[in-house]
């Protein structure tokens, strides 16, 4: 058996050991997270005005866009990252991590210029002291069923870890890829500071099991933030069981962000759904 079957092994194992009855309002499981929304998910992405909200609502961060179509390179702009600094001074609200959404447009595998767009969000991560940088791979960038884009992605991904690695940025990847192909890419770049942004709600889609690719892969800790979605449905009214999830990343010792992403009912607005949103990832990351 090679080091990657006994890994595989021993995560399916330890996602079945866990047969208690899992209360996520436990007092003695309740190891916190610290909480947050993904801006473009509060409607305010590239926006100051999304700390003062994130506040209004309860939450500890917020996850920023790097940039926006009409905007390449926003937060790399020195007179931005310091609007964001003073944003979330006033809100006392922390920045957690970057993401660039843009890449679901225009994607690493295909497009050049996106390698300068992480290059800018590595240098963008440092000044404004966060460590995860989320790297999208949906719509246009996805890479299921798409070895040659895997490849270009291997590449220039292995032409950019040396600069996260000094400036101690994670290069986060987010798709619907399998817990294993995730790893695959991560062997093949070869750097510590490459990791998986993982979705339980985008492994589900993409049917994948959560309850096992998330003991997979905290083997290696190589889930550096998670997102916490369900489509279409209030958070705890979809099909994913958080308290299950929770229970698993407690097992792995996580110790990283929780993000609220999308969990918009349709005919609800914003200021309706995300205050139940905090409300009930609270029950669950603390």
């Amino acid at each position: 058996m090679n080091r990657r079957d006994a890994l595989r092994q021993t995560a399916l194992l330890s996602a079945t050991c866990f047969t208690a009855p899992f209360d996520p309002l436990s007092d003695s499981l309740r190891r916190g997270y610290p909480l947050g929304a993904c801006d473009w998910s509060l409607q305010r992405a590239c926006n100051p005005a999304v700390f003062a909200y994130a506040k209004k609502i309860g939450l500890d961060g917020v996850q920023l866009s790097y940039n926006s179509r009409s905007d390449e390179s926003y937060l790399l702009r020195p007179e931005n990252q310091q609007a964001m600094r003073e944003a979330s001074q006033n809100a006392g609200v922390k920045m957690a991590s970057l993401a660039i959404g843009e890449l679901n447009r225009v994607p690493l595998k295909s497009e050049a210029r996106t390698v300068d767009w992480i290059s800018g969000s590595i240098d963008a991560a440092k000044a404004l002291e966060v460590k995860v940088v989320l790297l999208a791979f949906f719509s246009q960038g996805d890479l299921r069923n798409d070895e040659t884009g895997k490849k270009v992605v291997i590449e220039r991904l292995k032409n950019l870890v040396p600069k996260a690695e000094k400036q101690g940025i994670t290069l986060a990847i987010e798709s619907y890829l399998s817990a294993q192909e995730h790893l695959d890419i991560i062997e093949a770049v070869g750097s510590p500071n490459l990791k998986v942004y993982y979705d339980p709600r985008n492994a589900a889609d993409a049917g994948h099991d959560p309850y096992t690719e998330i003991p997979l892969l905290g083997q290696q800790k190589l889930i550096c933030e998670v997102h916490l979605k369900e489509n279409g449905n209030l958070l705890g009214q979809g099909s994913i069981d958080w308290p299950r999830i929770r229970q698993l990343l407690r097992q792995i010792r996580f110790k990283g962000w929780a993000h609220i992403e999308g969990a918009m009912p349709q005919g609800k607005t914003l200021d309706e759904a995300y205050p139940q949103n905090v409300q009930y990832a609270r029950k669950i990351v603390g």
